[in-house]
């Protein structure tokens, strides 16, 4: 997501984020996703979640990823802000329907009040990414130790809420990455993620505005930016209707960003 003030809802998750503790880098630590074949379209089988306390996850890449492991001719579709109660579900109903696989980038304090959602999401073989506790897009200004605190806890929050399923992916909020932050989520093993073609559909600019966006950019590159919380998400859902059909019309397979 772009960085823009004004979305009231982050207050409450700012508010609910006040008792979370500094650092839970060294709490329990959880194996990661299954790798990048077992979620691909058209695979039903949800990715393997192994919970074995104490074991970290393996390093990755701290470069900024925007590829998508499915090749040239392969989009991401990465979903933000969720899991929310009445959005997410109807998210992942279309996703299921057009046979589609994607990535839910997820405010912590969300993931915890809702983890059925964070199940669900896991179960229909999308995958995890850590989206900080508060949605802060100034991070990049502030300290290590707070940068440390918004990812690490929500890594653990979702983590938690999903049953032991880690997330693979960090991305800050409004892009505010810092060289700090890319190399911490990196060493816990989460690749920090980016975008290529955002919706911006959290302006609501309306159903066509946001498919129009999507055919216009996507020769920008593959990943695709959506959002499943944060106010009415009813254009994004019609406007994920329309894109996903219209994407395997040009072409374009579905894959993961990545790793």
């Amino acid at each position: 997501m772009v960085r823009s003030g004004g979305r009231g809802w982050y207050g409450q998750v700012v508010a609910a984020a006040l008792g979370v503790t500094a650092v839970a880098a060294l709490a329990s630590f959880w194996n990661a996703q299954a790798g990048s074949a077992d979620g691909r379209a058209g695979v039903s089988a949800p990715p393997a979640a192994s919970s074995q306390p104490g074991r970290k996850a393996a390093p990755v890449s701290a470069e900024i990823v925007h590829a998508s492991d499915g090749g040239a001719r392969s989009v991401n579709i990465t979903i933000d802000d969720g899991p929310d109660p009445l959005w997410t579900p109807r998210v992942l109903e279309v996703l299921r329907d057009h046979g589609v696989k994607a990535t839910f980038c997820m405010v912590g304090p969300q993931a915890r009040a809702h983890p059925d959602l964070v199940k669900a999401v896991v179960a229909a073989g999308h995958r995890l990414c850590d989206h900080t506790v508060s949605h802060d897009v100034t991070m990049d200004h502030k300290s290590k130790a707070y940068q440390s605190q918004q990812i690490l806890d929500a890594e653990r929050m979702i983590t938690e809420a999903s049953g032991g399923v880690r997330p693979l992916y960090y991305r800050a909020p409004g892009g505010a990455f810092t060289p700090y932050s890319r190399h911490l989520a990196a060493s816990h093993g989460m690749r920090p993620l980016g975008w290529n073609v955002d919706t911006k559909d959290f302006e609501l600019p309306g159903t066509n505005t946001i498919v129009a966006t999507v055919k216009d950019e996507i020769s920008n590159g593959p990943t695709l930016l959506f959002h499943d919380a944060g106010g009415d998400r009813s254009e994004t859902v019609a406007a994920l209707e329309e894109v996903l059909p219209w994407l395997k019309e040009q072409g374009y397979a579905f894959g993961f960003p990545v790793r």
